[in-house]
C-alpha cells in the first residue's frame, strides 16, 4: 500500500506543479494584457493630444492672420495720415510759425468784459 500511496502522492504533486504552471501563465498573460492596455491607452492619448494641437494651431492661424491683416491695414492708414500731416506742415508750417511769433511778440492787453471797471 505504501507504493500505491507514494504513487498517489506523486500524482498529486505532479498535478500541483501543473496547476502552478497554469497559474503562472495566467499571471504572465494578465500582466502582458495590462501592459498592452497601458501602451494602447497612451497611444490613444498621444493621438488625441496631437489632433487637438493641430486643431488649436489651425484656429490660431485663422484668427492670427486676421489680426495681422488688420494691423497691416492700420499701419497703411496711419502712414497715409502721417504723409497728409507732413504735407500740410511743409506747405503752411512757416506761416504758422510766423503767426505764432507775431502773436507772442505783439501783445495787446485788454480787460475782459466780465470784469467790472474799478470804482474810482
Amino acid at each position: 500500500m505504501s507504493a500505491q500511496n507514494s504513487a498517489g502522492i506523486q500524482t498529486l504533486l505532479d498535478a500541483e506543479r501543473e496547476a502552478q504552471k497554469i497559474v503562472q501563465k495566467a499571471r504572465e498573460y494578465r500582466t502582458k494584457r495590462v501592459k498592452d492596455a497601458r501602451s494602447e491607452a497612451q497611444k490613444e492619448i498621444d493621438d488625441y493630444r496631437k489632433q487637438k494641437d493641430d486643431e488649436f494651431k489651425k484656429f490660431e492661424t485663422e484668427h492670427t492672420s486676421g489680426n495681422k491683416r488688420a494691423e497691416a491695414d492700420a499701419s497703411k492708414d496711419a502712414e497715409g495720415q502721417l504723409s497728409t500731416i507732413k504735407d500740410a506742415g511743409s506747405k503752411s508750417g512757416s506761416k504758422v510759425v510766423d503767426d505764432l511769433l507775431r502773436l507772442a511778440t505783439d501783445v495787446k492787453p485788454e480787460v475782459p468784459d466780465r470784469v467790472a471797471a474799478p470804482a474810482a
